[in-house]
């Protein structure tokens, strides 16, 4: 996102307040900061890092901010606050409903001395309801969304990262308010106040599984669906040096090329691709192709077929594949170049 000159992106020019939280919250501000805004993150001064890392080298949803330490709990600190507020566009906010308003800090004060303030705040749970102020991590807020209980093996759930409530629902929905009050402030010229939750934003992810659902097109059993690995054409594989191949063929003609690629022709009805009945038998037939071989066999001959498969890699891998370099993917902030990462990890 950084590959225009600063005074060229979107958000040259917008200044954000980032108050402290981990998670969801200073992402959407390092997602913001990269299309050009100014980001101060104010965090209390006993923090050691102004992160969740110890390390503040290691803080990368936190990079190219301006630390601030201010304790919001002290009067002199709240006044700091509120002028760096007063002076700003937007403020950031994670904490539970309430909290700012106890510290003198809600919308009808903030926007009473700064008619042009985006207010952007992001619960866990939604400001309603019984679990409100309750405490929540990412998994929870997936378990009760329906979601968590949709990933994984037939026999368990599994928790997929943090990436899918805190970061594509709490997040991401999070700067795209931000994104859409500014552009209504642009119009109008007034602030406003946009609330969501993690919760919410997990919810919103799910869609499209209500649909297929709706249609008779989905289950709630694991591992039985389109999408879930239950079709032999959509799930990963193991092959022989214990690692694991990605497959996607959802498409007829994708699926053709799979089946050319593993040399299995002849051997599975490409008509059958969507007969459930058969899955068992196909899975059984793919697994013993993959496991012939090994992984950078299977990555070099992915190569060589259009088959929606890739090869499954780690985090240092993938940031020096060669695909995502010639994309730069890993080399703008606020990733490290990939030849230092190996050093950076260490």
């Amino acid at each position: 996102m950084n590959a225009q000159t600063a005074a060229d992106q979107p958000l040259a020019g917008i200044k954000i307040i980032e108050l402290h939280a981990i998670g969801p919250v200073p992402f959407a501000g390092q997602l913001l900061r990269s299309l050009g805004a100014d980001v101060k993150r104010v965090s209390p001064p006993s923090d050691p890092g102004l992160g969740m890392p110890t390390n503040p080298r290691f803080d990368l949803s936190n990079f190219g901010k301006t630390p601030v330490a201010i304790d919001l709990k002290n009067p002199e600190g709240l006044a700091q606050a509120r002028a760096l507020i007063d002076g700003a566009d937007v403020m950031l906010e994670g904490f539970r409903p309430g909290v700012i308003e106890r510290l003198g800090l809600g919308p009808d004060v903030l926007l009473k001395s700064n008619p042009r303030l985006v207010i952007a705040r992001l619960s866990g749970w939604g400001t309603k309801g019984p679990y409100a102020e309750r405490a929540g991590h990412d998994i929870n807020y997936l378990a009760l969304s329906g979601l968590l209980h949709a990933i994984g093996t037939k026999d368990t759930p599994v928790p997929p990262l943090n990436v899918v409530g805190d970061y594509g629902g709490g997040a991401m929905h999070l700067a795209v308010g931000v994104l859409s009050a500014l552009v209504k402030r642009s119009v109008d010229g007034r602030g406003s106040v946009v609330t969501s939750s993690i919760l919410a934003g997990s919810v919103g992810l799910s869609h499209i599984f209500y649909g297929m659902l709706a249609a008779g097109r989905w289950t709630t059993d694991r591992e039985a669906n389109v999408l879930d690995g239950g079709a032999p054409y959509y799930r990963v594989y193991a092959t022989s040096d214990g690692r694991h191949m990605s497959v996607g063929a959802i498409e007829p003609k994708f699926y053709a090329e799979l089946v050319k690629m593993t040399g299995l022709e002849g051997q599975i009805d490409l008509s059958k691709q969507n007969d459930r009945s058969t899955w068992p038998d196909t899975v059984a037939k793919f697994s013993a192709a993959f496991a012939k071989r090994p992984l950078p066999e299977w990555g070099r001959e992915a190569e060589r077929f259009d088959a929606c498969a890739a090869p499954v890699l780690n985090f240092i891998e993938a940031a020096s594949h060669p695909h995502n370099q010639a994309n730069s993917l890993y080399g703008l902030d606020p990733f490290p170049h990939p030849d230092r990462i190996l050093d950076i990890t260490r």
